[in-house]
């Protein structure tokens, strides 16, 4: 059940072991409405999707991204999306990132949780990327070490993508060339 707040707008929080939802009314939902946001977290999968209505046109948004899922799988179920890693990190993503490698992260981060997701020992992996990348830049974002940070960043996007994305993505490309080779046929 939506719970009006103080500024009109209607919110309803559940969640069990596997999934979360957070909705976001403009309105009383109970009565037709225009405006809304549905966030709907996966935790067995680490990633979430952003459901958004506006002016009657809704839109999907698929949220997986390596620094958040690493968070998720360790703080586990005490994670929240407002932790202080991902507020510091989002904050220096803001202030010290290109817009284009931001836009590189959002198409490249998908398909190394992808892949990360693959292995056995994922939860292993988004430890590491955890302290090895997560906790390590923020360390180094309070101490006032940006150009450390942002190294860190870009180069843990850039091994992680030579790793674990680019393998995969060949490894979908050789399946749709063969696909296409036997249809040929």
């Amino acid at each position: 059940m939506a719970i009006e707040t103080n500024g009109g707008t209607w919110v309803n929080v559940n969640s069990n072991d596997d999934k979360g939802h957070v909705n976001v009314y403009g309105s009383d939902p109970k009565k037709p409405h225009d405006e809304s946001i549905h966030v709907n977290i996966d935790y067995n999968n680490s990633s979430f999707t952003i459901n958004e209505k506006s002016n009657g046109v809704k839109t999907s948004t698929d949220c997986k991204c390596y620094l958040t899922t690493a968070c998720m799988r360790h703080k586990t179920k005490k994670f929240d999306d407002n932790c202080e890693e991902l507020t510091i990190l989002r904050w220096f993503r803001d202030k010290f990132v290109s817009k284009e490698e931001i836009e590189h992260y959002y198409k490249t981060a998908p398909i190394i949780v992808s892949a990360l997701n693959e292995f056995d020992n994922s939860d292993e992996i988004f430890d590491f990327i955890y302290e090895n990348v997560v906790r390590v830049c923020v360390t180094a974002i309070k101490n006032g070490d940006y150009d450390f940070a942002y190294n860190r960043y870009k180069n843990s996007i850039l091994t992680l993508e030579e790793q674990f994305a680019r393998p995969m993505l060949e490894e979908k490309l050789i399946r749709v060339l063969k696909l296409e080779q036997c249809n040929k046929k």
